[in-house]
């Protein structure tokens, strides 16, 4: 399988973030990529809490929508796997206060929604003496894992079984772990993370949950500056993201990668700013892998219980 994956730098602009995902989905299909992976909150970056509650009021009617019929006039063969935001389903909140809903989507190639996560992990941080960051003042956390989705091979043989998951997500390996044991072939961490974690940590992640799991990982990123405006006094808000969009295989071998942010030459605050990223996804050989170290054979699971 022929995957696809985009690497941009979302603003708070919603109609100019879906004209560059226009141009990767283009991209994709012209290179008969079976899927293309998008970053978390592809659709926008806010400037806070109230900004996202506002901006995903017009997902639906300024993104998704015209994003569906754009799918479904290419006629292609391409699924899209991407995270947006969608408004509170509470009715106990304004929408002012309401916390958004941050998701993750696949959509087929006849432009139908197929499947939908609700990030069940939220990045809330209080650093003594350094930065807080509380994702759960804008977001509210699903509470369930859906089962992976079986994506078809355009070849006519065995396809892949897509596992959802976002972001914050790939810090918890039971969760992957858990798709694993329903049945993923491929796992994925659409995400928008920040440059001082996502150096430390964001391809030993990556590498350790295709290991853990013996799946392929597909993991596209935001990168860049954000274009988000100005707070109340008219400073303009520092949103960075550090990109290095990332294919690992089930033998930990990283099979593609994009840009970082820091890397010399990469224009990540220019207005047109995208990437697009290819790998060939190998079925036989992650069964090879499952069959000559069965690891889900030898989980434990009398003495640590049900994932």
């Amino acid at each position: 399988m022929k995957v696809a994956v985009g690497q941009l730098c979302s603003s708070s602009n919603i109609t100019k973030n879906l004209h560059t995902v226009y141009k990767l989905l283009n991209h994709a299909v012209e290179h008969h990529s079976q899927i293309l992976f998008l970053p978390e909150a592809t659709d926008y970056i806010s400037r806070n809490a109230q900004h996202s509650a506002q901006l995903a009021q017009e997902v639906e009617s300024h993104f998704l929508r015209p994003l569906l019929a754009h799918i479904k006039h290419l006629n292609a063969q391409t699924y899209l796997s991407l995270g947006v935001h969608l408004p509170s389903t509470s009715t106990t909140t304004t929408t002012a206060s309401a916390r958004v809903r941050n998701v993750h989507i696949l959509i087929d190639p006849q432009g139908a929604i197929v499947a939908e996560y609700q990030k069940l992990h939220l990045f809330d941080v209080d650093v003594p003496h350094g930065p807080i960051l509380k994702e759960s003042n804008s977001v509210e956390p699903g509470s369930r894992i859906v089962p992976p989705i079986p994506i078809p091979s355009s070849s006519g043989g065995g396809g892949f079984n897509l596992g959802l998951s976002i972001c914050y997500d790939i810090r918890f390996p039971e969760l992957s772990l858990k798709l694993r044991q329903l049945g993923a072939h491929i796992l994925t961490f659409p995400s928008a993370f920040t440059t001082k974690t996502g150096e430390a940590h964001w391809e030993i992640l990556s590498r350790a949950r295709a290991l853990d799991t013996q799946c392929f990982v597909v993991n596209a990123a935001q990168c860049g500056t954000h274009d988000v405006g100005t707070n109340e006094k008219g400073d303009a808000v520092l949103r960075v993201s550090y990109g290095d969009s990332i294919v690992v295989d089930p033998w930990g071998k990283v099979l593609a990668r994009a840009k970082k942010f820091d890397d010399d030459g990469v224009d990540v605050d220019g207005d047109d700013y995208y990437e697009i990223i290819y790998a060939d996804l190998d079925l036989d050989a992650l069964e090879t892998v499952r069959k000559n170290m069965p690891l889900l054979d030898h989980r434990r699971s009398e003495v640590f219980g049900e994932l």
